[in-house]
């Protein structure tokens, strides 16, 4: 008995120390909630006050930027680096592929350390090389780096990533330009008779150019008493496209009356997004669409006060009728000569 119990004492210890290894790697690695770091642009000497890494380069060219990797942390924490293509969200945020996708443009680019250890409140300046290939489109190519920290939430490895943006743009010949399609338009109605609808209007602008542009967009109706307009006056219009990206907006265009065709007219006004391109202009674009909006509420209060009047003269006559009825059997009852 005793042997046997030893057997299966020693063929639990394999697994006893697996599961305390596991326990000791969960605890030191550094949570969420008591890791925090920041990533900022930088030069060799440090955080240089950037909040975005411009460049502009030829293709074949080669430059060394770096980042600051700040741990505000109170233990030392082990970063991964990498860098990945950047895209702008529906809603025109900045964002950056997942680290497991291969980068395929600008991210592609830039070579940066695979980690770095940093001591507890400590700051490190981490390189990175960006090389253009010498056949590179001109325009640009957004990417990024961020330091990124894996954490275990319950049975789920979460990965946060704190980054910064690199806006690459390759030498050559520019072009802002944008194109709006799909363009809908739908009166919406109010069953005031007296109030008039709105028109509202969807449509997509999308950058057909190679550098990133911010669109004032304007949205103008008309109809047989007059026109309304429209523009954008939330802070989505001062977010950019990027080359090869659209967004879809909706506007409502009030002031519209039901009187049969509204002529409506979305235009795209864009300029280049960040410091101006000398020598390029984007041009505005233009289209136009009609939807049929018919009074309804009005007909329908036409309708109601012509039934009232053909009442109102039916109650009229059949009181006359009966006055005069009235009338001559009064005259029948009363004898004559009285």
């Amino acid at each position: 008995m005793s042997t046997s119990r030893s057997r299966g004492a020693l063929a639990a210890f394999p697994a006893l120390c697996a599961a305390l290894l596991v326990a000791m790697v969960a605890f030191a690695t550094p949570s969420a909630a008591d890791t925090t770091w920041s990533v900022v642009p930088a030069n060799a000497n440090g955080p240089d006050g950037r909040s975005v890494i411009d460049l502009e380069l030829a293709g074949g060219q080669q430059v060394v930027e770096h980042v600051a990797v700040i741990n505000r942390s109170t233990q030392p924490v082990d970063f991964a680096i990498d860098a990945n293509d950047g895209y702008l969200t529906s809603k025109g945020y900045f964002d950056m592929r997942p680290s497991d996708a291969k980068p395929v443009d600008g991210g592609s680019w830039i070579t940066v350390p695979e980690k770095v250890t940093i001591a507890a409140g400590a700051t490190s300046i981490v390189p990175m090389t960006v090389s253009i290939p010498q056949n590179a489109t001109p325009g640009d190519h957004p990417a990024g780096v961020t330091a990124s920290l894996e954490t275990i939430s319950g049975q789920v490895r979460v990965q946060n990533r704190v980054g910064v943006r690199l806006n690459i743009r390759v030498t050559g010949e520019y072009v802002a330009k944008v194109a709006v399609t799909d363009v809908r338009a739908e009166y919406v109605g109010s069953w005031n008779p007296f109030a008039a609808g709105s028109v509202e209007v969807t449509y997509t602008v999308a950058n057909a150019g190679n550098v990133r542009v911010v669109t004032d967009n304007r949205v103008l109706t008309s109809t047989l008493v007059g026109e309304s307009s429209w523009s954008d006056p939330s802070a989505a219009k001062a977010r950019e496209l990027m080359p090869g990206g659209s967004r879809t907006f909706v506007a409502q265009v009030p002031g519209a009356w039901p009187l049969g065709p509204i002529g409506t007219t979305v235009t795209a006004i864009p300029v280049p997004a960040g410091k101006p391109i000398p020598g390029v202009t984007a041009q505005q674009m233009a289209i136009d669409t009609t939807v049929w909006a018919l009074p309804w509420p009005q007909l329908t209060l036409l309708v109601l006060l012509v039934l009232a009047c053909f009442a109102i003269r039916l109650l009229a006559a059949w009181r006359r009728r009966r006055i005069q009825k009235l009338i001559m059997l009064h005259t029948r009852e009363t004898p004559q000569g009285a």
